[in-house]
Order: structure tokens, then C-alpha cells, then sequence
């Protein structure tokens, strides 16, 4: 049994060691791939979501512009 505590500390330190060491540095490199995916998803959704928000206010600004003519003069000093 005293014989197998060195082969046993050198699988540890050559072997399972670097494995864990391996093995998390692809969990983390998984990780920022999923969060740089989400955030190109999120920046495209912002995107639409502000062209959107862009063309309402063009229309509001048109419908003000019929109903109001001076109301720019009004409002912007």
C-alpha cells in the first residue's frame, strides 16, 4: 500500500490536474461564446427596436406638422 502513495501523487499531479485545469478553461471558453452570441442578439433587437422608436416619431412629427405648423417654433425655441 506504501508503494502506491508516489503513483498515486504523480497521476494527481501529471494527470487529473491538468484535466481539471483543461476542463475549465473550455468551461470559460464555452461561457464568453454563449455571452457573445446574446449580446449580438440583444444589439440586433436594440437595433430594430430604435428604428421602430424612429419612424413613430417621424410619424407624430409629420401628423404635428399638419395639424400645428408652428408648433416646431413653439417647442425649440
Amino acid at each position: 500500500m506504501e508503494e502506491l502513495v508516489p503513483l498515486i501523487a504523480i497521476v494527481c499531479l501529471f494527470v487529473i490536474l491538468p484535466g481539471m485545469g483543461m476542463w475549465f478553461a473550455d468551461r470559460q471558453r464555452r461561457w464568453k461564446a454563449q455571452q457573445g452570441e446574446a449580446s449580438q442578439l440583444a444589439d440586433a433587437d436594440l437595433l430594430r427596436l430604435a428604428d421602430r422608436l424612429e419612424k413613430r416619431v417621424e410619424a407624430l412629427e409629420k401628423i404635428l406638422d399638419s395639424e400645428a405648423p408652428n408648433w416646431r417654433a413653439r417647442h425649440h425655441g
